[in-house]
């Protein structure tokens, strides 16, 4: 077999730690990304292509002669860029605009859910004609408020603040024309990553991330701080209970549809005390940083890995994980989330660690070089990632090589894994 072609889409970690990954991998020859960032950059070709520029986007495709597509973000793929790259031959990782439907309408994967009897959480739709106030004083906070559109991972807000969650539903119905209420579900959360086409799935490590900015799980709700896995919380047993009531309705009904779903399928669970796992949200395309404590759990090929699962050949291949555990930690630009400040200079971003069993290295997400000075772009500038025989062991690595990092301004938190440190006190 020639050493693919692959061209990744999207600008963020996740992209980042995909390009590693397929730079590792022997199936691939080489790399192109758009638009990519200062890390994809070192790993292959950045093409300064908008990742919502479809048209551009596929025209990119064909003249790299692209053997995959490994598409990132969800904006994308809801938007049908995998349908138009199948139609000229060329196979995307990323399902079909109507399989992206399960990201881009809640109200549609609630319904399909109900349909499935997939174990999830109550929801209501509320609109112009409602009673807002009512609703709220009739169901106790906290209060989950979810917009029926695509917000980059920001259209959720939890909140027992009344105002706060008034404000949100009628900004919401006033720009979207509804917004869905759910009933909020107790439990620890966690994040299963489902390889899928018609052949078969294959589940990759179950992770955790934390979503709030600041320690001790407090503060607004951001796109993720950090995240390890393999995530204890789901046991043997809960695994196998979200992959029967969870995950195996789901593959049936993806698989029998006229496009069927060649993807990886992100389900988010709340795992309660009993060990019950119900679904948060369903996501169309890998999750960040998720993505970042998985990929380095793979072992073998992840071009073939890829390309099997975009050509409906899943179940042609038995992918294998290492018994290592990984961590990341999130660097967030000054006022993140709610602003971000950006073009600050990063300084000692550039050290890896590869010691056999202990490695660690920097996923680069908000950061361009700019006239060959390294500087923050976005929100979530980079990650940490450690690699270790335990927790423990990938934290410290992690954390080392943030230490070595400076950003003004910068922040990111010292407890990422603390669910599961202080269970084992």
């Amino acid at each position: 077999m020639t050493a693919m072609t692959v061209l990744i889409i999207g600008s963020g970690g996740r992209e980042h730690a995909l390009a590693i990954g397929l730079s590792q991998a022997p199936s691939v020859g080489s790399i192109h990304t758009a638009p990519g960032n200062a890390g994809t950059a070192t790993l292959g070709t950045n093409h300064q292509i908008d990742a919502m520029d479809i048209k551009g986007l596929v025209t990119l495709a064909q003249e790299i002669s692209a053997d995959l597509v490994v598409v990132g973000p969800e904006g994308p793929l809801v938007a049908g860029i995998s349908d138009r790259l199948r139609e000229i031959g060329i196979p995307s990782f990323g399902p079909g605009a109507k399989g992206a439907m399960l990201e881009g309408s809640k109200t549609h994967a609630n319904d399909l859910m109900g349909k499935l009897d997939i174990p999830t959480a109550d929801s209501v739709r509320l609109d112009k004609y409602s009673d807002i106030e009512a609703f709220l004083h009739g169901n106790p906070p906290p209060w989950v408020i979810k917009r029926d559109v695509l917000a980059a991972g920001k259209g959720v807000v939890v909140t027992s603040d009344i105002d706060d969650a008034s404000k949100f539903i009628s900004d919401s119905i006033e720009g979207d024309g509804f917004v869905i209420a759910e009933e909020f579900l107790h439990g620890e959360e966690a994040s299963l990553l489902v390889l899928m086409d018609e052949s078969g799935y294959v589940c990759l490590p179950p992770s955790q991330d934390h979503k709030r900015a600041r320690e001790g799980d407090e503060g607004p709700n951001t796109g993720g701080m950090g995240a390890y896995a393999p995530a204890p919380i789901v046991t043997p047993s809960v695994l196998r209970r979200a992959v029967d009531e969870i995950v195996e309705p789901m593959h049936h009904y993806l698989r029998n549809q006229e496009g069927p779903y060649r993807g990886v399928l992100y389900v988010g669970l709340m795992i309660d005390s009993d060990g019950a796992p119900r679904v948060v949200e369903y996501n169309v395309r890998f999750g960040d940083p998720e993505t970042q404590v998985t990929i380095p759990l793979i072992e073998g090929d992840l071009g073939e890995l890829l390309l099997a699962t975009a050509t409906g050949n899943l179940s042609s291949l038995s992918p294998s994980f290492s018994s290592s555990h990984s961590a990341t930690v999130v660097l967030a630009s000054q006022g993140y989330p709610e602003s971000s400040v950006t073009g600050r200079e990063i300084s000692g971003a550039d050290l890896e660690i590869d010691e056999g069993v202990l490695r660690g290295y920097v996923h680069f997400a908000g950061a361009s070089m700019i006239s060959g000075r390294l500087v923050s772009s976005g929100g979530r500038v980079l990650a940490t990632t450690g690699i270790a025989p335990d927790l423990n062991g990938a934290l410290d690595v992690a954390y080392q090589i943030m230490d070595s990092i400076s950003l003004e301004g910068s922040y990111f938190r010292t407890d990422i894994g603390h669910r599961e440190l202080s269970r084992r006190e």
